[in-house]
Order: C-alpha cells, then sequence, then structure tokens
C-alpha cells in the first residue's frame, strides 16, 4: 500500500512538473512569437517610412525641375521684351509753363493750330497769330525746342510736336465794387501749359 501510494505522489509530482514545463514553454514560445510580431510591424513602419521619404524627395526634385525649367523659359523672354523696348524707345523734349496769366481756353485756341506741326511751321504760325496766347506759346516752343537739342541732342530737322494741352490754374479771385455798395467778383485764371516734342522717323 505504501509503494503504491509513493508511486501515485511521484506520478502526481512529475505530470505537476511537466504541466508546469509546458506552461513554461507555452509562455516562452507566446513571447517570442510576439517578439517576432513586434519587429515585423517595426520593419513594415520603417519600411512604409523610406517609401514615403522617398516620394516626398521625389516630388521636391521633381518641383524644383519644373521651377528651374519655368526659370530658363522665362529669361528669354525677358530679355525679348526688353530688346522690343529698347526698339520702341523714342526720345521725347518737354517744356513746361506754369500759372501763365491767361486761362487755358484761350491757350487751347492756339494749340489747335499747331499741334501735329513741325516745328519751323509752327512757330511761323505762331508769330502771324493775332491771338493772346500766341505769344506764351512761342515764348514755349522755344523752350522745348532749346531742350531737345542741348539735352538730348535731337535733330531740329526732325522735330515735330507730338502733345500739346493746357489745363487750368489756380484761380486769383479780386472784387469790383459795383452799384448801391455791392462787390462782383473778378476771376483772373491761370493755366499750365506742356509740350512734348518727338523726332519724326
Amino acid at each position: 500500500m505504501a509503494d503504491e501510494k509513493e508511486k501515485k505522489v511521484t506520478t502526481a509530482s512529475k505530470k505537476s512538473e511537466e504541466t508546469k514545463t509546458a506552461k513554461a514553454e507555452t509562455k516562452s514560445s507566446n513571447k517570442t512569437e510576439s517578439k517576432t510580431a513586434e519587429k515585423k510591424v517595426a520593419e513594415t513602419k520603417t519600411a512604409t517610412k523610406k517609401a514615403e521619404t522617398k516620394v516626398a524627395e521625389k516630388k521636391e526634385t521633381a518641383k524644383t525641375e519644373t521651377k528651374t525649367a519655368a526659370k530658363k523659359v522665362e529669361e528669354p523672354k525677358k530679355a525679348v521684351k526688353v530688346q522690343k523696348e529698347s526698339d520702341t524707345e523714342e526720345l521725347v523734349a518737354k517744356a513746361t509753363v506754369k500759372y501763365a496769366r491767361i486761362s487755358s481756353r484761350k491757350i487751347a485756341i492756339v494749340a489747335n493750330l499747331i499741334r501735329g506741326k513741325n516745328v519751323d511751321e509752327a512757330l511761323a504760325i505762331l508769330k502771324f497769330t493775332p491771338k493772346a496766347g500766341a505769344e506764351v506759346l512761342e515764348k514755349l516752343l522755344k523752350s522745348a525746342i532749346a531742350n531737345a537739342e542741348n539735352n538730348n541732342q535731337m535733330s531740329h530737322s526732325k522735330l515735330y510736336i507730338a502733345e500739346i494741352y493746357s489745363n487750368q490754374g489756380p484761380t486769383l479771385k479780386r472784387i469790383r465794387p459795383a452799384a448801391k455798395g455791392s462787390a462782383v467778383r473778378i476771376r483772373k485764371r491761370t493755366s499750365n501749359t506742356t509740350i512734348v516734342l518727338k523726332e519724326r522717323v
């Protein structure tokens, strides 16, 4: 009987030991499996990050390439524009008289006679025009001719009046005594006149 009891105890202890070893083995196997799974997840994450960085780098390089190509295309366009502007540039001479004591309306009557005319022809017209604005415009035209010849080295024979305009300047207000102690306002008008000369092609 005692031997049987001892056998039972030994078998029970062996079984318990076996179960313990089996549990330990399962735990260790579970741990290794979880570690390998974690490693795989980390590897996949790093691979995705690398792929994203490569895509971003490709996009940046594509952007820089497009920018450089656009700059290369723009540079010749700019050069062409500069050349065209230099070709179309015209020499211009100006002269302006400000606050002339004559109304812009009286100046405009004479200015319409000489607009677009050659310089010598305009001077002749102004000399023989019996209008108040003719004297002011003659002086102004002579000043514009001098500016063209001395400042811009333009040839006298090619000069013509490209633009001429007269704008109203400030008005001086005066008073004239009138009947029954009243007063009448007198408006002494002024004008600002400009002449622009260019060369005929």
